[in-house]
């Protein structure tokens, strides 16, 4: 093959088919009834937030949420029109943005709510911004501490605190699970339980009028009483288990992403042949070594080094050696015919064998969150449709 067949060493595959069969069986599970939040945070989680959010506006998505104000800014920028929510705090001089850009903000503590009131007070001309409200239940971190996770302000106060703050606009309220992904996600029901007490603390009527919302994907999946209103389904959207713990043989999950490459050099080598940095592997007997254009600047772990595998014509090709910066060596003494240019699967799927995003947590001691979200934006995303 030659190296014209290939424009680019190395690319992440976006399957799109994948992306609304996941979607779907979110819609399915939760009924028409219940709004979806379509998570995309950090780049939805490395698969492309802009060209993610429109295929799931056009499959029905009636709300997204992001973790920064740039993040919103980029989906209003390229066409998205739908509530946009920010999780985690905007600086307040920015808060003008917010109102232009009609973007909602999560507050989460009457210090940051009067920061925010004062800086949309000197903008001119003036228009305020709409708020949720975000509880903490027990995870720990942003929110009003509710009473019955120690707390000693009421929700109902909290909120009466707001009708001096014109320029906010309450339009929702919210908590988020700490470990709704546990095998017995008991104190996600703890936690439920105490965000229901502080919604009925809220005055009459005022429930009624706001969006409630708490279910994460985890809970989406196991916890019917915490759809509320809305979900906010994000790691399940890309076909990826909330966490090893739990049961999702019923829910019928498709990975998205695939990361893909073209060896870029094939060599015969003999017995005590070293390879890569620190000759930390020393070859036992003649092989090929193949290089792929892939390494730690792209995402793919250093972790990995010595203990990954990759695929090449359909066989499992070990990791050799440490993984570089920019490329990694893997071993195909065992597979015949491999030349320059022959696609090299990182992470996905070729003929009957894959490597997934669990595959390479176990490896590296963490999440399938990490692993997708990792891959770097110098790695091109090709958006396909692999309908089964």
């Amino acid at each position: 093959m030659g190296y014209e067949a290939f424009p680019e060493p190395l690319w992440a595959e976006i399957d799109l088919c994948a992306l609304r069969h996941n979607f779907s069986a979110v819609r399915s599970h939760v009924g028409k009834g219940v709004r979806i939040m379509a998570v995309v945070k950090a780049d939805a989680y490395g698969h492309g937030a802009v060209a993610v959010a429109h295929e799931l506006l056009r499959q029905g998505a009636d709300a997204f949420g992001v973790a920064r104000l740039d993040e919103a800014v980029e989906l209003r920028e390229n066409g998205i029109t739908q509530p946009v929510l920010i999780f985690g705090p905007t600086p307040p001089q920015k808060a003008p943005l917010l109102a232009r850009y009609g973007i909602i903000q999560t507050v989460h503590s009457d210090t940051y709510a009067e920061a925010l009131q004062a800086a949309l007070l000197a903008q001119q001309p003036r228009r305020r911004v709409q708020v949720h409200i975000k509880v903490d239940t027990g995870m720990g971190r942003l929110g009003y501490i509710a009473t019955g996770n120690g707390g000693d302000v009421p929700l109902g106060q909290v909120f009466a605190g707001f009708s001096s703050r014109t320029m906010l606009d309450v339009c929702g309220v919210f908590t988020h699970f700490a470990a709704s992904d546990a095998a017995d996600p008991v104190t996600a029901r703890r936690q439920l339980a105490v965000f229901e007490q502080a919604l009925s603390e809220l005055p009459a009527g005022m429930r009624d009028r706001l969006c409630v919302h708490a279910a994460n994907s985890a809970a989406t999946m196991v916890m019917p009483g915490a759809r509320f209103d809305m979900v906010r389904p994000g790691i399940i959207l890309y076909g990826l288990r909330p966490s090893a713990e739990m049961d999702t043989a019923g829910f019928d999950l498709r990975p998205v992403m695939s990361l893909k490459g073209r060896i870029a050099s094939v060599k015969r080598v003999p017995a005590g042949f070293t390879v890569s940095y620190g000759h930390t592997h020393v070859t036992a007997a003649g092989t090929v070594i193949a290089a792929v254009p892939a390494g730690y600047a792209d995402g793919y772990s250093r972790l990995l080094s010595s203990c990954g595998t990759m695929l090449v014509h359909g066989r499992p090709a070990a990791v050799t050696g440490r993984v570089c910066m920019d490329q990694t060596m893997i071993d195909v003494g065992h597979i015949d015919g491999v030349q320059e240019g022959d696609e090299v699967v990182l992470l996905g799927r070729q003929g009957a064998e894959s490597v997934t995003a669990d595959d390479h947590a176990r490896l590296t001691s963490t999440i399938n969150y990490e692993v997708v979200s990792r891959i770097l934006a110098r790695v091109p995303r090709v958006y396909v449709e692999n309908a089964e």
